[in-house]
C-alpha cells in the first residue's frame, strides 16, 4: 500500500514540475506522468540504494553532495526512457529531482499514517 501511495506521490510532483515546464522537463500526456511516476518509485525502491552503496566512499567524501548527483543521474536516465517524457539535460534533471523531493516531502506529511507511527513507537 505505502509503494502505491508512493506512486501516485511522485506521478503528482512530476505533474507539477511537468505543467509548470520546471527548467524545461515536460510531459506530453497523464499517462506519460503515470509511467513516469511508476518507473521512478520503482527506480528509487532498487537502483538507488544499490548506487548509494557502490559510492559510499565518494557520498562520504563530498559529505553527502553526490547523492544530488546520483539522483538527477536516475532522474534523467529513467525518466528519458519513458515515451513522452523530456528532461533537457543533467542540471535539469537534478533539479527536477530536487523538486520532486520536496514535493514528496511535503506530501508525505500531508498523508502522515498515524498507524504506522503507533507500530514503530515501542
Amino acid at each position: 500500500m505505502r509503494f502505491i501511495i508512493r506512486v501516485i506521490v511522485n506521478a503528482l510532483a512530476l505533474w507539477l514540475i511537468a505543467h509548470f515546464n520546471f527548467f524545461g522537463i515536460r510531459a506530453d500526456s497523464l499517462t506519460a506522468i503515470a509511467i513516469g511516476g511508476l518507473v521512478l518509485g520503482i527506480a528509487n525502491a532498487i537502483i538507488r540504494p544499490i548506487l548509494m552503496v557502490l559510492t559510499c566512499p565518494l557520498v562520504i567524501l563530498t559529505l553527502g553532495l553526490f547523492t544530488l548527483i546520483i539522483n538527477g543521474l536516475i532522474f534523467e536516465w529513467v525518466l528519458n526512457l519513458v515515451p513522452g517524457f523530456h528532461v533537457p539535460g543533467l542540471w535539469a534533471a537534478i533539479w527536477g529531482a530536487i523538486a520532486v523531493t520536496i514535493i514528496s516531502w511535503i506530501a508525505s506529511l500531508i498523508l502522515h499514517d498515524e498507524s504506522e507511527e503507533k507500530r514503530t513507537t515501542p
